[in-house]
């Protein structure tokens, strides 16, 4: 008995050192690397390199400060008129965001240059029109259409934590639904609207896939430091201009912070249930019609790739053929098997990481794993590309030189979804009751006792979760391991991505269907395995119940 309990204490000693170990390897220690590298080597300073590059800045600043503002604006809108519709709309309006969360990165971007390119579909053929899409327009366009469906979703979320009771009362007081809106739903959601405006700011200045795309002659500093690598091998300067990102995003980072503990513990509901309103005055018009707009575009986004996949131009024309079906083989023969191996992988050990860390956390207060978990949100708060980056110095030499191998691109992809996936799993732990491991410890158990019967099990529905964003993540991520692969190594992003840069839209098209349906697909059968609905709607009605 003794040495039982001597065995799992150590097992559980060196589990909490490895996890430990891990973050602080393979998070902090590729960051405090590249800022070493940037500020003491290469061919020239940092005062040179800002004022060749101030014009890039600028341009990364103005455009990232457009992107939020268009964004708030459709965020706002979706949110609002998510609060008139009833509980199966709802449903519905949901799906239709969530659906757009297993989309490649740069989707909108190969839907955009098909329609309003200068041969789109709507600009030339329909309207005949000579249309430049190319430059800050389309970069802020299709820029503010990818981050409006995460953060509508984040904003939708934070609608559970109001109280209906204070809805109601106003509504029984005489207040119009503009009153109870503009007077009570935005000020309650102001914490949540902060968070997504910075997280939008923060996103579009990493992003460089859309800039690479459509930025045409217009450069930003994102896509200048992927080129920096690409085209002119120079990694010192990439790490400069990475840099440059980095700094306004660790000031937007500890405004982040500080926000956000305000929308998690943000908890107002004594009552919850539908805040539907009635269906009247100038919010829920504008709302509808911003709505509807933005639907239109994602309908029209999807349609657009389904029909470039299986349709060939020819004379102006177009025609259904299996030619872009055909032509994809040789891109992606030996790649959808690696990419999904990777994406399984990095599912299931960055759950298991993100949930142990959480149960430090919060199970057993260790406050050093508090300090973990802030160190992982780092690879998602700061640009991707220079979390990559990172990898190519910290891992590319002695005493670890790993780069090229596909170790170290799942090790990047499970510590650079660490942050998303802490969260959800905080949410899923917070929902078992604490007596439950005090009943184990009663019984003569230890952790490893913890885990096996109480902690894994009463949290399955939430890592299952956990395990589906992840690998929806890991197949369609780009930026933090287009630095890592080797040409023959590629994942189906990395070949998309090449594709589209060709003017391969057909071949780009399918790849993104792909992509799409092998997400759907596995998330099906997650959802069917752990049966997540009805497991959803009975962990709701436990949460309602204890508050």
């Amino acid at each position: 008995m003794k040495l039982n309990k001597m065995i799992n204490r150590i097992s559980e000693e060196i589990i909490y050192l490895l996890i430990v170990a891990g973050v602080l390897l393979f998070i902090l220690y590729p960051y405090i690397k590249i800022f070493a590298e940037a500020f003491t080597s290469g061919s020239f300073g940092i005062t040179e390199y800002l004022s060749e590059n101030m014009m890039l800045l600028k341009n990364s600043l103005f455009v990232a400060t457009l992107t939020t503002v268009a964004s708030l604006f459709f965020v706002l809108s979706l949110t609002i008129c998510f609060l008139f519709l009833s509980e199966k709309m709802q449903k519905i309006f949901r799906i239709g965001l969530l659906a757009t969360m297993v989309s490649p990165p740069f989707v909108t971007s190969l839907a955009y240059i098909t329609l309003f390119g200068r041969r789109g579909f709507i600009t030339h053929d329909l309207l005949q029109l000579s249309y430049n899409p190319y430059g800050p327009q389309g970069i802020i366009m299709m820029q503010t259409i990818s981050f409006a469906s995460l953060n509508a979703l984040v904003l939708i979320g934070m609608l559970k934590n109001i109280d209906t009771s204070m809805i109601k009362s106003v509504r029984s007081l005489g207040a119009k639904s503009d009153a109870v809106v503009k007077d009570m739903i935005i000020p309650l959601l102001r914490p949540g609207i902060i968070v997504v405006a910075l997280i939008s700011f923060i996103r579009s200045l990493a992003d460089f896939q859309t800039p690479t795309i459509i930025g045409g002659g217009f450069r930003v500093l994102a896509s200048e430091g992927y080129f920096a690598v690409i085209s002119q091998g120079d990694i010192h300067k990439a790490a400069l201009i990475n840099l440059t990102l980095c700094l306004p995003a660790l000031i937007v980072f500890f405004i982040y912070n500080h926000f956000e503990k305000n929308v998690a513990s943000q908890s107002h509901g004594q009552e919850q249930g539908s805040l539907a309103l009635p269906r009247k005055g100038l919010f829920f018009y504008g709302s509808s019609l911003v709505s509807g707009v933005f639907y239109l575009l994602l309908i029209l986004q999807y349609v657009t790739i389904v029909v470039n996949a299986v349709t060939v131009k020819r004379m102006g024309n177009f025609y259904w053929s299996l030619q872009p079906i055909l032509d994809t083989r040789v891109y992606i023969s030996d790649t959808i098997i690696r990419t999904i191996v990777y994406s399984l992988l990095a599912g299931f050990i960055g759950s298991l990481l993100s949930f142990l860390i959480i149960y430090y956390s919060q199970v057993r207060h260790s406050k050093l794993m508090k300090g973990i978990e802030m160190i992982g949100t780092l690879p998602y708060l700061l640009p991707g590309t220079f979390f990559g980056l990172g990898y190519l110095y910290a891992f590319s030499g002695e005493p670890f030189s790993w780069t090229g191998s596909s170790m170290i691109v799942i090790i990047n992809v499970i510590f650079k979804q660490l942050a998303f996936a802490t969260k959800a799993a905080s949410a899923s732990v917070s929902q078992v009751d604490p007596t439950y491991y005090k009943t184990v410890h009663d019984l003569g158990g230890h952790t490893l006792n913890e885990w096996k019967d109480v902690f894994f099990p009463m949290t399955k529905q939430g890592f299952a979760l956990t395990f589906i964003n992840g690998f929806i993540a890991t197949m369609t991520t780009i930026g933090s391991i287009i630095f890592l692969i080797r040409p023959g190594q590629k994942v189906l992003t990395l070949v998309m991505f090449d594709v589209v840069q060709r003017g391969l839209y057909g071949v780009a098209s399918v790849i993104a269907c792909l992509i799409i349906i092998i997400c759907l697909v596995v998330a099906g059968l997650i959802a069917l395995i752990f049966n997540l609905n009805g497991r959803r709607k009975r962990h709701v009605s436990f949460r309602t119940t204890a508050k």
